[in-house]
């Protein structure tokens, strides 16, 4: 069990989509200009949204859940990331309260930074257009190391990178990867409930240290 007190805590690692990031209206967009090219109707983005959190593969899945043909549904999530890539920052913002917890972390001098699954090549391009990439103290991203999450080694690599230890390290994210990943890694963990759970899920399951409704809440572990 992990014992650090919270006044100890000088790093908070969030996950991305989802969680730092409100990305689902432009994955949305790209999905469903990719149904539209295969003569399908677009979906809404409520549909869409549980989905997001879990890359464009899980995109196309849903978009297409009859097909089983993986050859065709790699084919659509490559057409998937071309799409998004030329607008990955229509409509994505930062999730209400993100922008005013950074700036208290920042006045606080604790670290933070970004551990996500998303590749570099559309991580460094989105944090940029939001403003963040100068400000993270690291960003991990889904092909900086060979495993991804739900495996320890990213938040590990991203404590090195942040020179804090993982028992000094909180870990905030929406899915279950997200928590899984921190509390191998030895950092405490936080499920973000205003990120893209699906209603099926059951976070209080995941083993998490607390949750949140809001990014503010976060100050209050510090």
């Amino acid at each position: 069990m992990n014992t650090t007190p919270l006044a100890a805590l000088r790093c908070v690692l969030f996950d991305l989509d989802g969680t730092f990031a409100d990305t689902a209206p432009d994955l949305a967009h790209a999905l469903n200009h990719i149904l539209q090219q295969q003569g399908r109707a677009p979906l809404p983005l409520l549909q869409v949204r549980p989905f997001v959190s879990h890359g464009a593969a899980a995109l196309v899945a849903a978009g297409f859940p009859e097909v089983r043909d993986g050859d065709w549904l790699e084919l659509r999530r490559r057409e998937l990331v071309d799409a998004y890539r030329q607008q990955i920052c229509r409509d994505t913002t930062t999730f209400p309260g993100i922008a005013e917890l950074v700036e208290a972390l920042e006045l606080r001098a604790v670290r933070w930074g970004i551990v996500t699954n998303k590749p570099a090549a559309l991580t460094q391009p989105l944090l940029t257009a939001l403003g963040y990439w100068q400000r993270a103290c690291c960003v991990v991203s889904g092909d900086t190391l060979p495993l991804a999450k739900p495996d320890p080694a990213p938040v590990l690599h991203a404590c090195q990178l942040a020179g804090v230890a993982p028992g000094a390290t909180l870990c905030v994210g929406d899915a279950e990867r997200d928590i899984v990943s921190g509390r191998a890694a030895g950092c405490r963990t936080v499920v973000a409930r205003f990120g893209y759970l699906d209603s099926a899920e059951c976070p209080e399951a995941w083993g998490a240290s607390g949750m949140i409704d809001h990014p503010q809440e976060l100050l209050a572990w510090l």
